[in-house]
């Protein structure tokens, strides 16, 4: 049985973060993972995704902390309804999965794609579907005024179809528009690029699947909790078969790119914090020489926390799991995100003092919540360590 969450203490000082992944369908997982944070407390003063994690970020930015929730809900209840019906649906669970994520490539989802229709493609179309009714759906669940108040930072990725350059659009530099969260999840050939003053621009995640290491390395930096969460699992089990091979291959190709990024953001952060011990501890002389003063140029005294959450479904779910919109299935990815969140939140690692020496902790824990056994987080200090998870 999960734990009761353990509720953010009134002294905790750190600047808090919320980081979340693309993955389509997968989102609804990081839903619940905020539920879970809110109830604790843990009200982000940024929040950053790609995608779907776009979307998502921009919800819980785009709404006073009271209404969050419900908007989150109403926004995947509206792009989980149906767009089409059916007399009759399969009886498995797999094979109910399968003829969803079917609808979603024959007809589209409510409220956030469609289908070309046929007299686009006597021109030259460059995507397979149109997206203009995310536009609405975003309006409606969105308060942009207040998501460019400043009152909650906001930040979305996307990539520049031109220049195949990163691009953060950061509330904090710009007004965010609805086509810049738009932009974040148009991934192609499926969704057509977005224009925003001139560019035309893709999806995040075919650069970085994950915005964290612009959010610990922008300056001025503060020290920082951020819980970054990914629904694609780095961790499975052997394919048996041509779709699970294709399911396996996209969960090491997008979870690589978040690990990749994390381990690089820790071990940055500690060269950071240790550049800075050293430069105090050097003579005046050797402190005020030039290569001296072009490394402490790096040096940071904040200190990093960063938890990650992942989905982990306790049996395979098939290829097309990021396509497949079922309401039945966003609820139970909910569910998840929700007992992950409430497992790691009453074990808080993150409260326990961090070693003079370390600038950056990770913290992974194999939280599960379908019968499997509940697992403890690991801090994740240097590479060399082996009980990182």
């Amino acid at each position: 049985m999960t734990q009761a969450a353990r509720p953010r203490p009134a002294d905790f000082d750190k600047n808090l973060g919320l980081v979340l992944q693309g993955g389509g369908a997968l989102g609804s997982y990081q839903a619940g993972v905020y539920e879970a944070l809110a109830e604790a407390g843990y009200h982000p003063d940024w929040v950053a995704g790609i995608s779907i994690g776009a979307i998502n970020a921009a919800i819980i930015a785009g709404n006073a902390p009271s209404e969050r929730i419900g908007r989150l809900r109403g926004f995947w209840e509206t792009i989980t309804a149906p767009a089409t019906s059916f007399p009759f649906l399969p009886f498995s669970e797999a094979e109910s999965r399968r003829w969803h994520a079917a609808s979603a490539m024959m007809f589209g989802q409510s409220g956030f794609f469609a289908p070309r229709p046929l007299v686009d493609w006597f021109g030259s179309p460059v995507s397979f579907y149109d997206t203009k009714a995310l536009r609405s759906t975003l309006e409606a669940f969105i308060d942009f005024d207040r998501l460019n108040s400043g009152e909650t930072r906001f930040s979305v990725g996307a990539a520049n179809v031109r220049s195949g350059d990163f691009a953060y659009f950061d509330s904090r530099e710009i007004r965010i528009r609805p086509e810049h969260v738009m932009a974040s999840g148009a991934l192609p050939p499926g969704f057509p690029p977005v224009e925003i003053d001139g560019e035309h621009y893709w999806d995040g995640g075919l650069v970085s699947n994950t915005p964290l290491q612009y959010v610990l390395d922008y300056v001025p930096r503060r020290s920082r909790l951020t819980f970054q969460v990914d629904v694609f699992n780095a961790e499975g089990p052997l394919p048996v078969d041509l779709e699970s091979a294709i399911e396996r291959e996209k969960d090491i190709r997008y979870s690589s790119r978040t690990r990749t990024a994390t381990d690089m953001a820790r071990i940055i952060h500690d060269v950071r914090h240790n550049i800075n011990s050293l430069i105090d501890r050097l003579p005046e002389e050797l402190r005020a020489s030039k290569e001296a003063q072009f490394l402490y140029e790096f040096g940071c005294v904040t200190r990093m926390d960063i938890v990650r959450l992942s989905y982990r479904p306790s049996e395979p779910q098939g290829q097309s799991k990021d396509y497949e919109f079922s309401a039945a299935t966003m609820e139970a990815r909910w569910a998840q995100g929700l007992l992950d969140a409430r497992a790691a939140l009453s074990e808080s690692p993150w409260l326990t003092p961090m070693p003079d020496e370390l600038g950056a902790r990770v913290f992974d824990g194999g939280w599960a919540t379908n019968g499997r056994a509940q697992t403890s987080l690991l801090a994740q200090s240097r590479p060399a360590m082996t009980d990182a998870g």
